[in-house]
C-alpha cells in the first residue's frame, strides 16, 4: 500500500465561516427572488430563508454523502466546503459546496461508493422537497405575452409534478415556490455531477463501471455537450470548456485490479438512470 501524507487538522473555523458566508448569500438571493430589497427593507429577509434552508439542506446532503462514504472506506477527507456567491439577480448566492479527498482512492469499489453517494443521496433528498414545494405553488394560466425565463423540467421534475399537481393543460404554468426551486436547482447540480467526465461524479462512476472506455465516454459526452450547446442552451458550451480544460482523463486507483461486485455495479447504473432523469438539454429557456 503506497503511503501519504498524514491527515491535516480540519479547519473548523474555515469551514464554519464560509457555510455562515453562504447561509447569509442565499437567503439574500431567495428574498431578491420574492421581490425584496434588502437594503430598503432589510426586515424582510426572512422571505429568503425557505430558498436558502432547502438548497443548503440539498447541498449538504450531497455533499455529507460523500463524506461519510469516503471516511467509510479510510480516505482522508476533509468537511465540506460551502462556496458563497454574490447574491445578484439571477444568482443563487452559492457556487455549490465540495470536499476534498487528500489520500488516493484504492480500487473501483471505493471509487465508486464515493462518486454516486454524493449525487444519490442529494437527490433522495430534493424528491420529498420538490413535492412539497409544488404543492406550495402557484397555478396560473398564461397570458399571451412572453412569460420571462422558463426552467426547463428533466424527466425526473416532470413526473414529480404529475404526481403533486395531476394532469396540466399547455396554458398552465406553475409559479415555482422557493422550496420547488431549490429542489428543481438541486436536480440540476445533481445533473452537473454525474455528467461522466473526468473527475466529476459521473466520472468516477463511469471509471468504476468501464475503466476501458473511459476516455471514450469522457470525449463524446463532451461532444453532446457542445451539441445541446448549440442547439439548446448556451450555458453548456462553456461548461464543455471547463470541463475540458479540467481534464476528461480520470487517474486510475493503485489496486485498478479489484473488480466490481454485483451490488457495485446496481448502483452504477442507478446513478446513470439518475442522470438521465435529471438532465435537461434546455435547464433555462427565455420566452
Amino acid at each position: 500500500m503506497p503511503p501519504w501524507p498524514a491527515p491535516k487538522p480540519p479547519r473548523r473555523l474555515l469551514h464554519l465561516g464560509l457555510l455562515l458566508a453562504t447561509v447569509a448569500t442565499t437567503v439574500i438571493a431567495g428574498a431578491l427572488q420574492q421581490g425584496v430589497n434588502p437594503l430598503a427593507a432589510p426586515e424582510l429577509l426572512y422571505k429568503g430563508i425557505p430558498f436558502s434552508f432547502t438548497l443548503l439542506l440539498i447541498l449538504g446532503a450531497h455533499e455529507m454523502g460523500h463524506y461519510l462514504v469516503s471516511r467509510r472506506h479510510h480516505l482522508d477527507v476533509s468537511l465540506p466546503y460551502f462556496i458563497p456567491a454574490p447574491p445578484i439577480p439571477f444568482i443563487i448566492g452559492t457556487f455549490g459546496a465540495f470536499i476534498r479527498i487528500r489520500s488516493p482512492i484504492k480500487d473501483k469499489l471505493a471509487l465508486l461508493d464515493v462518486g454516486c453517494s454524493g449525487p444519490l443521496t442529494g437527490v433522495l433528498v430534493a424528491i420529498p422537497v420538490i413535492l412539497v414545494g409544488l404543492k406550495l405553488s402557484t397555478v396560473t394560466v398564461m397570458g399571451g405575452g412572453g412569460e420571462g425565463l422558463i426552467l426547463g423540467e428533466p424527466l425526473l421534475f416532470k413526473l414529480l409534478s404529475w404526481l403533486a399537481l395531476g394532469p396540466m393543460t399547455p396554458e398552465q404554468n406553475v409559479i415555482l415556490h422557493p422550496v420547488a426551486f431549490a429542489g428543481w436547482i438541486g436536480l440540476l447540480v445533481t445533473a452537473l455531477n454525474l455528467i461522466p467526465v473526468g473527475q466529476l461524479d459521473g466520472g468516477h462512476v463511469a471509471y468504476a463501471l468501464f475503466p476501458e472506455y473511459h476516455r471514450y465516454i469522457s470525449l463524446v459526452s463532451l461532444g453532446l455537450l457542445v451539441i445541446c450547446g448549440v442547439l439548446f442552451w448556451q450555458g453548456w458550451l462553456m461548461w464543455a470548456v471547463l470541463l475540458a480544460f479540467l481534464g476528461w482523463r480520470h487517474p486510475p486507483p493503485y489496486q485498478f485490479w479489484v473488480p466490481l461486485d454485483r451490488r457495485r455495479r446496481v448502483l452504477g447504473i442507478i446513478s446513470i438512470v439518475v442522470f438521465v432523469l435529471t438532465f435537461s438539454p434546455a435547464p433555462f429557456v427565455l420566452d
